[in-house]
């Protein structure tokens, strides 16, 4: 089956969705899938992108290119409207119109985040167009998108109680700023917790802990994607630091963005914006404001929950009913879960499940299951939430797409039930496949698609694969380069990998798919001797319909073995060392 991977979008999150895209490239099973990339650029067109660009480490390392860069800087394609009536470089790929989908795809993996790409946008096209597709269909990508909604709808479903208030673009007015301030912390207290109602990936969202106005207005501005600059602040910087300043507006994960506007006027270009700015602050000694083409147009303003930060994920059985997966703790070590605590390495750990009770843990999977069936989602989503210290539980913002890089949680999670990434792919894909025939559209096409997948899934599973060990040593950098070798070996589909620990105490332990998905190798050790956590055994009991389908029987205990000669079938080796395979 051919399999178009859609990435890039026009929304902030477009570097999260080719971290994605490259996940469903890599490790789609190529013994049942040919993965096709389809890179959205800004504009929205579709560019069936030559391979080698899905290594690249960024997308403003490809497009635009290198030529249109100006003044030093890096920019993206939307600082340059006029290349959206040129033609796509022929060397970075094919543009395809949505008519001609259908004959170079069967089948739309939606690796996309954000608006336009994940609130029914790009669903309802590919409807259109019957082409199946990844994930929630119209209803719960609508939902799932604007966090001012599934406020209110979680609560008509499970009765919780969080107080917000939403802020307007047309109620933020300066002279206003200190008596807003103060009622909402009469109202709702401090901390407040500001998000963007339709990013993800954690961006827009800011966390007033002081009770200081000037931390207020900033975190307001934040979420609205818009600048307050001073004059005397823009003098103060010598041409080195308006450079760094305006770069780090063109910057995703900490900028807003280009283009942006001032006094309605559209700025594309870094080097446009010090320009503009250097003419009016030598005539003008006001503050101005610069805000975000796309700026949010309102801003969601809640209490500060104190309690265990967790996420889970559901997926469905077959007869689409919800199993809720195990629900990942996160551990902040950063001020704010934001975009860079999310994905920067060291900004947050992951515990699964909550350090909590066993009965507080089936509690959290209840309501999430609840939650998923009543808001109309289907096939998958991640829902994040909160356990207080007096035992309530309260959700927030449901992901439709979760985030797909091989650590992600929704990957971890389906690993504790016997899923390894590849599998849980084409999980992925075939559970899409049965909820868009739900839908009443097309309905004898897609049941021959899935039936011919169904027979392809069976017949590989019954198909015995020769086993292809992995030797690793007990550091993180091995630990690494191991799981990219047990992932790339699960993709490949010719092996079975058998990954195995020599660790410190001189024994070789095998281990079972779940210790592959850990973020550092002490989290392995911790578990080597450790009995399996009830919450986690019944988890896996209870999908074992799911996992067996894709997976056949899964293994979850730890072998030991004195040396590697005992253990059993395996013919092949594969030796990490610090430095590669």
């Amino acid at each position: 089956m051919r399999i178009g991977v859609f990435f890039g979008g026009p929304s902030r999150e477009r570097e999260i969705s080719f971290a994605g895209g490259k996940t469903a490239f890599e490790y789609l099973d190529k013994s049942l899938f040919e993965p096709i990339p389809i890179f959205v650029d800004s504009f929205g067109r579709f560019i069936k992108l030559e391979h080698t660009y899905m290594y690249a480490s960024e997308i403003r390392d490809f497009y635009p290119s290198a030529q249109m860069q100006r003044d030093g800087f890096k920019t993206y394609i939307d600082s340059y409207p006029h290349l959206a009536n040129e033609p796509v470089p022929s060397e970075i790929g094919t543009q395809l119109t949505p008519a001609e989908f259908n004959s170079h795809f069967d089948f739309a993996f939606l690796a996309m985040h954000g608006p336009g790409c994940e609130d029914g946008a790009i669903q309802g096209l590919l409807e259109w167009y019957q082409i199946p597709y990844s994930g929630p269909g119209l209803m719960g990508s609508a939902v799932g998108i604007d966090k001012i909604l599934q406020n209110e709808m979680i609560a008509l479903v499970n009765g919780q109680e969080k107080k917000s208030w939403t802020l307007r673009y047309d109620q933020w007015i300066p002279n206003e700023y200190p008596i807003l301030f103060k009622v909402l912390k009469k109202h709702l207290g401090l901390p407040l917790v500001i998000k963007a109602p339709h990013q993800g990936s954690s961006i827009g969202v800011a966390i007033v802990k002081q009770d200081s106005l000037g931390d207020f207005i900033a975190a307001i501005n934040q979420c609205f994607f818009q600048v307050e600059i001073e004059s005397s602040t823009w003098k103060s910087m010598d041409a080195a630091q308006k450079h760094i300043w305006a770069q780090k507006m063109a910057n995703l994960d900490e900028g807003i963005a280009y283009p942006v506007v001032i006094k309605g006027k559209s700025i594309y270009l870094p080097q446009q914006l010090i320009e503009e700015l250097d003419s009016y602050f030598s005539n003008q000694a006001e503050t101005l404001f610069i805000s975000s083409s796309n700026a949010e147009d309102q801003v969601l303003i809640e209490e500060f929950i104190d309690g265990q930060e967790f996420s889970c994920g559901c997926i469905q059985f077959d007869n689409g009913k919800p199993l809720a997966l195990p629900p990942s703790e996160v551990i902040n070590l950063a001020e704010v879960f934001d975009f860079n605590a999310k994905y920067k390495p060291g900004g947050s750990r992951k515990r699964i499940p909550v350090e909590t009770t066993l009965g507080k843990n089936q509690e959290i999977q209840q309501v999430i299951a609840q939650v998923f069936e009543q808001l109309g989602i289907n096939v998958c989503v991640r829902i994040d939430g909160f356990l207080t210290p007096e035992g309530t539980i309260l959700l927030h913002d449901p992901n439709t797409i979760p985030g797909m890089s091989p650590t992600s949680f929704i990957f971890k999670q389906m690993a504790e039930i016997g899923l390894n990434v590849t599998q849980a792919l084409t999980y992925l894909i075939r559970q899409s496949i049965r909820e868009r025939t739900r839908t009443g559209k097309n309905t004898w096409q897609l049941r021959n698609l899935l039936q011919g997948l169904d027979e392809k899934i069976t017949k590989e599973k019954s198909r015995q694969k020769p086993l292809k060990g992995i030797v690793f040593e007990a550091s993180d950098e091995q630990y690494a380069l191991a799981r990219l070798a047990y992932g790339k070996t699960n993709a490949e589909g010719k092996y079975t990998p058998v990954p195995v620990l020599l660790a410190d105490d001189g024994k070789y332990y095998q281990l079972p798919n779940p210790f592959m998905f850990k973020e550092y190798i002490a989290d392995v050790e911790n578990l080597l001797h450790q009995e399996r956590h009830p919450l986690l055994v019944e988890t896996s009991e209870r999908a074992k319909p799911t996992t067996a389908f894709y997976g056949g029987d899964v293994e979850y205990q730890v072998k030991a073995y004195n040396d590697i000669e005992s253990i059993n079938l395996v013919e092949n080796w594969i030796y990490v060392k610090n430095d590669g395979l």
